[in-house]
């Protein structure tokens, strides 16, 4: 089988959540799965994942907050909704947002292989006309991955290397380095980036106290590294981005 995307099943039953992962290994696919809406945001801060299939009504997080957080976390992730037939409103609703494509459970074999195909399809469309001219995925399966600028970020093992030596990062760090590499030339505000690192809402007065110290240790860090330090730029009044290469004249 040649097959490699990364398929995440988010489901709270577990033979619904176990049918749909067999049914996907034996298409050759890699896949994960999580029983709750908490996992699966967990589970992406941490992993590359090039579909989710999710489950719409689950305890806890719904699937529409799911949707929401990990869209931030990977822009890039298509994401395929699971709903009944009563909750239909709701699937074309978020097709409105972050969600790509639905299935009405139960779904045959057939149709969620031919959904999911159809989803990883737009996504390498999506990455082909988008990737940012600086940056190169060496190895996506474990993030790594080459500025243009020669430095290598290995997100797997919290680790840049460039001219000016090795930098090796905390977990938090590592998360927000991923969020800025992943969406470079977007302005984030401090609460979208608290949320995303650090897995929780802040209000818009405590953001910024929360996420200065975490930007001001991350930049300390990379004082070797002025290529990529200096691309985190601040965004008066709003948060931060990381900024396209600056080319030189």
């Amino acid at each position: 089988m040649t097959t490699k995307a990364h398929i995440l099943v988010v489901d709270d039953e577990p033979v619904e959540r176990q049918t749909l992962t067999d049914i996907l290994k034996l298409e050759g696919y890699h896949v994960s799965s999580v029983a709750n809406g908490e996992a699966a945001v967990d589970f992406v801060r941490q992993n590359p994942v090039d579909l989710m299939v999710l489950d719409l009504r689950m305890p806890g997080m719904s699937g529409l907050d799911v949707a929401k957080v990990v869209g931030r976390i990977l822009p890039d992730m298509e994401i395929i909704l699971l709903t009944a037939h009563g909750s239909m409103e709701s699937a074309i609703e978020a097709l409105r947002s972050r969600v790509h494509d639905y299935l009405l459970k139960p779904a045959a074999p057939a149709q969620i292989l031919d959904t999911v195909r159809r989803g990883l399809a737009r996504r390498n469309a999506r990455l082909q006309a988008h990737q940012p001219a600086d940056l190169e995925v060496i190895n996506d399966e474990y993030a790594i991955v080459n500025l243009e600028d020669g430095t290598v970020v290995d997100f797997g093992r919290r680790a840049i290397q460039g001219r000016g030596g090795t930098v090796t990062l905390t977990p938090a760090e590592g998360r927000l380095l991923r969020v800025f590499v992943d969406n470079i030339g977007k302005v984030f505000s401090h609460r979208e980036l608290v949320l995303l690192v650090q897995g929780y809402s802040a209000s818009q007065q405590e953001s910024p106290e929360i996420l200065r110290p975490l930007v001001s240790r991350l930049r300390q860090k990379l004082e070797t590294l002025p290529a990529v330090r200096d691309r985190i730029a601040s965004v008066r009044g709003t948060g931060y981005v990381f900024e396209l290469l600056k080319r030189r004249k």
